[in-house]
């Protein structure tokens, strides 16, 4: 090019992919800006919307810990470890899941997993086996990690399940890597998933709900003994979106009489997880 010639102006896409280079060499400064440019990436159609999905979720990822997405302990699925292998198949069939803690007494005390691949590799050879000659050891991670690291150590050990402890060493609830694939994915449905009946609301303490930003509102005032159903909007998410008049990013909270909301799951079309909080 002559130096009488007028320097050509960037193309969209080269604009776009300078950004990229300022990010690779430090001059973005926060993970909003990370999006920023990702966001402008698919407005230019360089990024198609599930696969910025998908890495807002990876993003998110990073931020959340094992207790934000866990299956509380009082809602796992078991089997005692002195139960004979026939016994456990009504269970079995009617849960359809392929791992299952095996607890000796309670459910405090998990001390392996059971894997139905094993059950059915050895219920046809010895009937009089029992859960605890077949199960595996378990993996057992602190509810404190954050998924980004879990996923890693379940990869890398070949686990699909891990029993979670609290801070006293007791059993405080399971993870899969399902569980955390689906923060990335959204959910992940299969043949044994129950599609008439969702579970909107999952206990953790006494004062500490996971609520699915999807549960219609009026269950929701149902199940809380509220009134917060208009006609305005039909499920906890609407109900979050219009109280604050725009769509919510995670950590964002919404405090509405006793009730505190803590969005823990969106992108930018929708809420996905809530953590609710009733106050004393």
């Amino acid at each position: 090019m002559s130096e009488d010639q007028p320097p050509s102006k960037l193309s969209p896409q080269k604009s776009w992919i300078e950004k990229i280079v300022h990010l690779l060499t430090g001059e973005i400064q926060d993970q909003d800006d990370l999006l920023e440019i990702l966001r402008e990436a698919r407005e230019k159609r360089l990024l198609d919307t599930d696969a910025l999905i998908m890495i807002e979720g990876v993003l998110q990822v990073s931020q959340l810990r094992v207790r934000d997405i866990m299956i509380p302990r009082v809602q796992m699925v078991v089997v005692a470890k002195d139960a004979e292998l026939e016994t456990i198949f009504p269970l079995v069939i009617e849960s359809g899941h392929s791992r299952y803690p095996v607890i000796d007494g309670d459910r405090s005390k998990v001390v392996g997993i059971l894997l139905i691949k094993d059950l059915l590799a050895h219920v046809l050879k010895n009937k009089d086996l029992l859960v605890q000659d077949i199960m595996r050891p378990a993996s057992v991670v602190p509810e404190s990690k954050r998924l980004n690291v879990l996923l890693k150590e379940l990869r890398t050990n070949g686990n699909h399940m891990a029993i979670v402890v609290d801070e006293y060493g007791q059993t405080a609830g399971s993870v899969s890597i399902e569980d955390v694939l689906e923060q990335i994915v959204g959910e992940i449905e299969d043949e044994h998933d129950d599609f008439e009946e969702k579970d909107y609301v999952t206990q953790r303490n006494e004062h500490e709900y996971m609520i699915t930003a999807l549960m219609p509102i009026d269950e929701f005032d149902e199940y809380f003994s509220t009134q917060l159903a208009t006609d305005e909007y039909d499920t906890v998410g609407g109900f979050i979106v219009n109280q604050l008049e725009h769509m919510p990013k995670k950590g964002e909270s919404l405090t509405v009489d006793n009730l505190k909301f803590e969005v823990i799951r969106a992108d930018t079309r929708r809420i996905h997880l809530v953590k609710l909080k009733i106050l004393d």
